[in-house]
């Protein structure tokens, strides 16, 4: 049985995916498979289905929810015993499946692994593991659920993660020299996210590379524009280095190695599992 949250959330078996038709009952699957093999205790979910407020029935409704997914479970494992897949803890539940099953956990992996090798200077390994972290992580998680704050939470750390995981990922490509190749998806991921200072800076780098330094200095006033306009804020010293660097032609901008104002920002939080309210998923 694979599980999958990146996306829609669905348990698959072979070709087939089921889902629980009720909402709280996917809203608490949802909860227990981006903790997939650790323990949610009761309160959490708890306090995911109903908040601050929930009623005087509240665990002997989360218990029949249990027992709903339980049933799913017979129908789509029946050779396994429910309960040893969604386990009943002294606390609350656990559902156990191999990490290897769950698209997060896959995820995860790959995030690390392209980190590590970005970090070590194998820009191609580093887009390798990047790229197929980000083939698993296509769609917006917990698509086809009601969330509560718990669940919330997650999206916004899957998201931050994702964007993250893009940055760097361009930044691999950039010190392959790959500018020509990244400044189509830069430009709209820029557009997406008109205060994200990575986006921008690399872009800025990209146009530069590319021979259009009047188009990298609009970025960047661009911008500044949005940033003083709506938060009053200036853009960064990395940036203003950068605008500087791209002014003077800075010799520096030529070569892939990592100054102060090349050196990349990204890197993408640890999740607890093994993103802004508009997120680039059509770039």
């Amino acid at each position: 049985m694979d599980v999958e949250v990146l996306g829609h959330v669905t348990l698959k078996v072979g070709d087939e995916r089921r889902t629980p038709s009720a909402p709280k009952a996917r809203q608490v699957l949802a909860l227990l498979l981006v903790n997939a093999n650790r323990m949610v205790s009761t309160d959490v979910l708890i306090e995911e289905l109903w908040a601050e407020q929930p009623p005087r029935s509240a665990l002997s409704a989360l218990q029949t929810y249990v027992f709903q997914l339980r049933q799913l479970l017979r129908k789509i494992r029946p050779d396994e015993c429910p309960k040893q897949l969604l386990v009943t803890t002294p606390n609350g539940y656990e559902f156990r499946v191999p990490p290897e099953n769950v698209d997060l956990q896959r995820y995860e992996r790959h995030r690390l692994a392209g980190q590590q090798a970005f970090q070590s200077g194998e820009n191609m390994a580093a887009v390798e593991q990047f790229r197929a972290a980000l083939h698993i992580f296509a769609a917006p998680p917990l698509a086809n659920v009601r969330r509560g704050m718990h669940l919330e939470a997650e999206i916004v750390r899957l998201e931050e993660s994702r964007i993250g995981v893009q940055e760097t990922r361009i930044e691999a490509e950039l010190e392959l020299g790959r500018h020509h190749e990244v400044l189509s998806e830069l430009s709209g991921l820029a557009s997406q996210c008109p205060q994200h200072e990575g986006f921008h800076r690399q872009l800025m780098l990209a146009l530069y590379r590319c021979g259009r330094r009047p188009q990298a200095l609009k970025v960047f006033n661009q911008l500044r524009q949005s940033l003083v306009t709506e938060l009053g804020l200036e853009p960064s010293r990395e940036l203003q280095m950068l605008q500087q660097a791209i002014l003077s032609a800075d010799p520096r901008l030529d070569t892939a190695e990592r100054t102060p104002f090349l050196r990349t920002t990204a890197d993408p939080a640890p999740l607890q599992v093994p993103w802004p309210a508009a997120s680039p998923w059509k770039v």
